[in-house]
């Protein structure tokens, strides 16, 4: 009987999920540049600032980093901040700025960043959202930019934020959402602590707004195809009327009927849920759906926004982060049914209740095939450090792993993430930035350099990349799903351009496979309308998979053994497996 328990106690250890574990590594990596912002946070716009975000600036296969500068009202005033900074991956986690050479000197108050092939030249673009106008970077090449703003019609007034790219007429030509928050005039700003009703919280003098203040529209802008876009934004039916404070934008089919639908994070009021109804309009079915408010009815200060399948059911479900004493929150997505809340069943209220949500994604932390949740947390108030017993300023993160029945765990102090100095963060973006096949997190801290968190978590999990390229579909294939079948796993994930808050993740679509070493299938449906499968496909690769050109390029995944980069053993010879593929016409 001993030694059965002995061997029923291995087996129990070898079934044990891995301890997840991230390497911080900004300051090393060359990560230096500090996020402009007051330390007083006397106005609500300088508190909001900023995102941050991945691309591959010059198609070399290695992820780049975008920072959002930020700003103050006393330098925005004397001719602002260069809104964005750019870091070029050298290799082996190496960056170098490389701002002013790739010509990303416009001057101003960043906000967000959205990255897109608007052009559909092949190269990588950037949208960056900010306070007194935005700014479209047209890539060159080589990490080179020039501003086509005014040539594009896009420069925008106000105070914008979470920006997205979403194809939602399918003409293969990638379109722009931006949302906008509240009316500030710069010179006519509301006076810390001058509204006993606004400009007060927990009995405690702080920034006035947003409640009290004006909202703004939104905008969304249809692509030409000649370089220019048209404002169709009252046409369409998402222009917000009611001028809520609008956060995030994020593009996805909700319903699985191949057209891209629009979630829209709304501070302190309800959400949008816009379903595409193919025509070029939408119809905002929000509060009929369930997923505009929390269980009881209450608006939320809604800030960050994801979608993923969190059950394998088939649908996107929505997480939201929301302000201090407004859980983050969770909706199930029940097709026909509608959303329902299970923010508290899930246990992701709990940890989150007394925190300020802002920068979050669902992602496969340790390549088991099922999505798991990081959030970036953050108070609004310094004054709030003089509260006792109140949530303070600089707040920890929170991760939680996915228990597989629609609960979570949460492994922030398992992780050791806990252990990281607690800071005021914001935007988060996802990736992987070494090519290891673990997805890595990048976070933007209020005045203060970002942080680069590399997933360093020992799994024996195996993992895909999927590069998309589109050639009827907009180039950077934004909107395309992939579907991926490993064993009895078959789980889904969607391009996006834009989404988190006011962030971009990696382009590519990363998959965990857990203990498969093959896909039985792969299959792709495309933004034109057009599907297409692959069969038998190895796992540890990163593939470039071309629209009606099939696998163009496959490149194993890569270790960081000692400094240097080194091939998985045993990965090539997967490569033998028969690969087929099988297309059918567009929908």
């Amino acid at each position: 009987m001993v030694v059965l328990g002995f061997f029923l106690s291995l087996a129990c250890l070898a079934q044990a999920p891995p301890v997840p574990r991230f390497e911080e590594v900004s300051k090393q990596a060359g990560l230096t540049v500090s996020h402009n912002s007051s330390p007083e946070k006397r106005y609500i716009i300088e508190s909001m600032s900023g995102g941050v975000g991945f691309i591959d600036c010059d198609n070399d296969g290695k992820l780049d980093i975008i920072s959002v500068n930020g700003s103050s009202v006393d330098r925005y005033r004397q001719s602002g901040d260069p809104m964005v900074t750019l870091y070029r991956q050298d290799g082996d986690l190496k960056f170098k700025d490389i701002t002013q050479q790739a010509g990303l000197t416009r001057k101003g108050w960043g906000m967000g960043v959205a990255v897109a092939d608007f052009d559909n030249d092949g190269r990588q673009d950037v949208y960056v959202t900010g306070y007194g106008g935005n700014v479209l970077y047209r890539n060159r090449g080589n990490c080179r930019f020039e501003d086509v703003t005014e040539k594009a019609g896009v420069r925008m007034s106000g105070l914008s934020t979470g920006a997205a790219w979403g194809d939602f007429d399918r003409d293969g030509h990638v379109d722009l959402f931006v949302p906008r928050y509240v009316f500030i005039d710069i010179n006519k700003l509301p006076e810390f602590g001058s509204n006993e009703k606004f400009c007060r919280f927990r009995g405690i003098m702080v920034q006035c707004g947003p409640w009290g203040l004006p909202g703004e529209s939104d905008f969304l802008f249809r692509n030409r195809g000649d370089g220019t876009f048209e404002d169709v934004s009252r046409k369409a039916g998402v222009d917000d009327p009611e001028h809520y404070y609008g956060m995030q934008g994020v593009w996805a089919d909700y319903d699985n009927d191949g057209w891209p639908d629009l979630y829209v994070s709304n501070d302190a009021g309800p959400n949008y849920l816009y379903h595409n109804k193919h025509d070029g309009t939408f119809e905002d079915v929000g509060l009929l759906s369930g997923a505009a408010l929390s269980a009881d009815g209450r608006e939320q200060g809604s800030m960050g926004v994801d979608l993923g399948d969190i059950d394998h059911n088939g649908n996107l479900d929505i997480f939201v982060t929301n302000f201090a004493e407004e859980p983050n929150t969770l909706y199930w997505n029940q097709g026909m049914q509608g959303f329902t809340d299970i923010s508290w069943a899930s246990r992701l209220a709990q940890p989150s209740y007394s925190l300020v949500g802002w920068g979050t994604a669902f992602f496969d932390m340790d390549n088991d095939g099922w999505a798991d949740i990081l959030v970036a947390n953050g108070h609004v108030y310094p004054q709030m450090d003089l509260v006792k017993g109140g949530a303070p300023y600089r707040q920890p993160l929170l991760l939680f792993r996915n228990n597989r029945d629609r609960t979570f765990e949460d492994v922030t102090a398992l992780s050791g993430l806990d252990k990281l100095p607690p800071s005021s963060r914001r935007g988060a973006a996802f990736g992987d930035i070494n090519n290891d096949g673990k997805v890595d997190v990048l976070i933007l801290n209020v005045g203060e350099p970002p942080t680069l968190l590399i997933n360093r978590t020992q799994t024996a999990g195996h993992a895909v990349l999927f590069k998309l390229v589109g050639s009827k579909s907009n180039k950077a294939a934004i909107g395309a799903r992939v579907t991926v079948t490993a064993g009895d796993l078959v789980q889904f994930e969607e391009v996006r351009g834009g989404s988190s808050y006011l962030s971009q993740n990696d382009l590519r679509l990363h998959f965990g496979l857990g203990q498969q070493t093959n896909m039985s299938a792969v299959e792709i449906s495309w933004p034109s309308g057009k599907e297409e499968k692959f069969r038998n496909l190895p796992a540890d690769f990163i593939y470039t998979i071309v629209e009606d050109g099939g696998v163009q390029q496959k490149i194993p995944f890569s270790e960081q053994v000692g400094g240097k980069k080194q091939t998985r053993p045993g990965i090539k010879s997967h490569w033998r497996q028969e690969l087929t593929r099988e297309s059918s016409p567009t929908r």
